[in-house]
């Protein structure tokens, strides 16, 4: 039986940046029009982080049943290194998912957009069928597709839109940083695992790309949200304060340009996954601020 720093483990903590992210920006971006709401900004954030770990789970689930984990490098995976039984996984995902549904409702129904629960059952739907299913749209190379829209322009627009009732320019620029940033997590990650998953016949973009252009894919997602900053900076300066992100993102991005592999590129996944954090909560502030 896995034990609680086990299953805390198997939550994959190093990649709730991209669940907060989101929110910051978003949050920022109603702040940057006199709209905050603090009640839709926490609904919104419950129902994120609760997304987030809930894909890790039904990941570890999807891919350890299949196979895909048994010889993996990074952080613990519950079923494929065979610490925990698939179906207590499996249960786990959907608790989260569930977790998740309710605060969704329940900011719809704060905001007066019903409407939004029917985008929130698409959130589900796309958080499952990643790597679940019979046909798992993260083994055909569409997880970065993926994770751009959800992570970028849903979560992000759909933060401010549930404080403000629309959409602003502000909250636009942030919601392409951040699904960019997102991605670049992901293809840090799969740039990685390149290896393992051509013998496993899991076929994500790095391995469709190839580890030269996944490299260069990766530098591209790093840096075009510091050149969205700048964008950002003309119509609020303080937007600025989203280019701190670079002290972060720059030993990654030397890193896989250098060439590193496997367990050196772990490094390299965390941060990112800070650099999405900074940008977001930098940009957020100097929204709110200008």
């Amino acid at each position: 039986m896995a034990t609680v720093g086990e299953w805390v483990e198997g939550a994959r903590p190093r990649t709730l940046p991209t669940a907060i992210a989101p929110v910051l920006a978003g949050s920022g971006a109603a702040a940057g029009v006199l709209g905050f709401d603090l009640l839709a900004a926490v609904l919104a954030l419950i129902v994120s982080v609760a997304l987030v770990i809930g894909v890790n789970y039904a990941n570890d689930y999807s891919d350890g049943v299949r196979g895909t984990d048994d010889d993996r490098v990074g952080p613990l995976r519950l079923v494929g290194s065979g610490v925990a039984q698939p179906y207590l996984v499996k249960r786990a995902a959907f608790l989260c998912f569930g977790v998740g549904a309710v605060a969704g409702i329940a900011l719809s129904l704060y905001s007066g957009h019903w409407w939004l629960i029917v985008v929130g059952a698409v959130c589900l739907l796309g958080a499952w069928f990643y790597t679940g299913g019979s046909r798992p749209y993260g083994y055909r190379g569409l997880g970065e597709v993926a994770v751009f829209v959800f992570f970028g322009p849903v979560a992000v627009l759909g933060t401010e839109f549930t404080q403000t009732g629309r959409a602003s320019g502000l909250g636009i620029g942030s919601s392409v940083g951040v699904g960019l940033l997102a991605c670049a997590v992901l293809v840090a990650n799969n740039l990685r695992d390149i290896g393992s998953d051509v013998e496993t016949g899991k076929r994500t973009l790095a391995v469709v790309l190839g580890d030269r252009d996944t490299r260069v894919l990766y530098a591209a997602l790093v840096v075009v949200p510091l050149g969205m900053t700048l964008v950002l900076s003309l119509r609020a300066w303080g937007a600025l304060a989203g280019l701190l992100a670079l002290i972060v993102l720059g030993p990654g991005l030397r890193r896989v340009l250098a060439g590193s592999t496997g367990p050196q590129l772990i490094p390299v996944l965390r941060d990112t996954a800070l650099g999405l954090l900074v940008w977001s909560a930098a940009t957020a502030l100097g929204l709110a601020l200008t």
